[in-house]
């Protein structure tokens, strides 16, 4: 029995399983698992495992694995972008077992460190996108963008239930991943893709749900468009760009009922794909079906400020029946960093960030349209959309890429680190 023990391990001890084993009456670890692990799930004959490494082996192994990677500079776009983490958050809290070990914080009265730092973030996000309520992270923009339909289907009055108002509308120029997490998630309910600008409301719609800015970069200003789907009682959700809205008008001021995103562009790295840490913002009309958790403000025993969560709608903490959601995972580690980033630079810090950003977009269209391409993007952010003249070759640096084409449209979002 002593070679099924480790002399680090953290478990019991030999003394320790034998008395254990004597008060269940197994006379060996052996018979314990022939008289519990059913023998038809068991695996007969031993694996095959390279030989075993010591910890400084093995770190040596995949570190010289690590370094045959080649690094390039991302141009996926679509909600993902370069970033730079200010160090002082990496040092204090993405490498501090403090904060990314933590959860959900159960306990308030040990947690309140936490909480502020979400509840830093909640207000931050209600800032920016002008809406009164918000929660504490998502898993990631798309499945945000499934929750915010969820939302808009479980809002419908009695006369749409009555009327089997089951009809969702998406602009086609949504980001393709987040349309197809809503497809997912929907199931049973029309979805409607198609151009906000002429799309007409019927009383069997009951929302919308557009991207500012789109998937081209084009700014687009949709008050009229949510004034036409308030008239039918549907509402909006909008998927935006965080960092954009330190300069653009928020979608609170022109009639967005939710407002969702990421908060990747908040000094977040891309780390290989994520996810980042979502956001939601909405009216106060849906602070019963709104998915997540929320921190609040209370009072402790002696009548001092003291935070708390005051809303969970996830399934594990509630009545199945009861729950809004069940995937509405939340993002703390990167919520609070973001919240920090946030923080660190102060709200004339990120609207230099967001102007400097367009800056340098602005500047890229500017020179190419005086080499003779044409920028399609009557107002942008930091993604042009580029016409390329007839007959003409452009080669893209970066990545080795080259793009040869006689006449299309090249779409390409411009990068830059985002620290002052």
């Amino acid at each position: 029995m002593s070679k099924k023990f480790v002399d680090r391990h953290i478990g019991v001890n030999r003394d320790e399983a034998k008395k254990m084993l004597a008060d269940i009456g197994a006379s060996s670890l052996e018979q314990l698992i022939d008289e519990t692990i059913p023998k038809n799930i068991r695996l007969n004959e031993p694996l095959e495992l390279p030989e075993a490494m010591t910890e400084r082996e093995y770190s040596e192994h995949i570190t010289e694995l690590a370094s045959q990677n080649k690094v390039f500079t991302s141009y996926i776009g679509m909600g993902w972008y370069d970033t730079a983490t200010p160090a002082v958050i990496v040092r204090n809290v993405f490498e501090n077992p403090v904060w990314y070990t933590s959860y959900t914080p159960y306990q308030a009265e040990i947690s309140q460190g936490r909480l502020e730092a979400l509840l830093n973030f909640q207000t931050m996000i209600c800032d920016l996108t002008a809406l009164p309520l918000a929660n504490c992270s998502l898993l990631d923009e798309a499945t945000a963008a499934a929750e915010a339909a969820q939302m808009l289907f479980g809002s419908r009055s009695r006369e749409q239930i009555a009327k089997n108002a089951n009809v969702l509308f998406v602009d086609e120029k949504i980001f393709d991943s987040t349309f197809a997490v809503i497809q997912t998630r929907m199931a049973g309910i029309k979805i409607h893709k198609g151009d906000y600008k002429t799309y007409t409301f019927t009383d069997k719609v009951f929302g919308a749900i557009v991207q500012y800015p789109n998937s081209e970069g084009s700014i687009e200003d949709y008050s009229e468009f949510t004034a036409r789907a308030a008239a039918v009682g549907a509402g909006t959700a909008v998927a935006a760009d965080l960092l954009s809205l330190c300069i653009l008008t928020p979608p609170g001021e022109w009639g967005a009922d939710i407002v969702f995103g990421s908060s990747q562009r908040f000094g977040i790295p891309m780390f290989f794909g994520g996810p980042s840490a979502a956001y939601m913002a909405a009216k106060d009309d849906y602070k019963r079906i709104i998915p997540g958790r929320i921190i609040g403000i209370s009072k402790d025993a002696y009548g001092k400020t003291a935070y708390r969560m005051a809303l969970q709608t996830r399934e594990q903490h509630i009545k199945r029946e009861k729950a809004t959601s069940n995937i509405c995972t939340a993002q703390a580690l990167l919520a609070t960093m973001a919240s920090l980033y946030a923080i660190y630079h102060g709200p004339d810090g990120l609207k230099e960030i967001a102007e400097r950003v367009h800056a340098h977009a602005g500047f890229l269209a500017e020179e190419l349209n005086n080499l003779g391409y044409t920028q399609e993007n009557k107002n942008f952010f930091d993604t042009l959309k580029i016409r390329l003249p007839k007959k003409t070759s452009l080669k893209v640096a970066g990545n080795g890429a080259q793009l040869q084409s006689k006449s299309s449209v090249l779409r390409q979002p411009l990068y830059r680190r985002q620290h002052r």
